[in-house]
């Protein structure tokens, strides 16, 4: 069993691979950002008993945090599903099962993409849902 040192080479030729190494490290990186943003603003500069319905309604009131919210669910499902497609590489030796396996990752990213994308645009909360209460400032 090899190690990693985390210095893998870039894929040559270019191509769907080189975009997926350049992808992989660009959204890592974008990730750690975002995800310390989304950290700290619905866990530490907010008390977790006041993550409700109507701080998620006040917030998704700015299209500002939706985009946020957006960007967040694509690069993580996409980077995330991008390392379980080159795991599958390594380890699927079967060719026609490793299509198949990819295929239905493939699959599950569209379908995972599009529910949350659609959550995202079309929510509108309930008529009510944006009074304030001791939590929203």
């Amino acid at each position: 069993m090899r190690i990693s040192t985390g210095y893998g080479t870039k894929p040559a030729g270019g191509g769907f691979e080189t975009f997926s190494w350049y992808f992989f490290r660009v959204s890592g990186v974008l990730l750690i950002f975002l995800v310390i943003i989304h950290l700290i603003v619905m866990h530490v500069t907010t008390d977790v008993a006041c993550t409700t319905y109507q701080f998620v309604a006040q917030r998704y009131d700015n299209p500002l945090w939706r985009l946020y919210d957006w960007l967040l669910l694509t690069l993580a499902l996409l980077h995330g599903m991008n390392g379980l497609r080159v795991v599958i590489d390594d380890y699927v030796r079967a060719r026609g099962f490793r299509l198949f396996i990819q295929s239905t990752l493939g699959a599950l990213t569209l379908v995972l993409f599009m529910l949350g994308t659609i959550t995202l645009i079309t929510f509108q909360p309930v008529a009510g849902a944006l009074s304030t209460t001791h939590c929203i400032k």
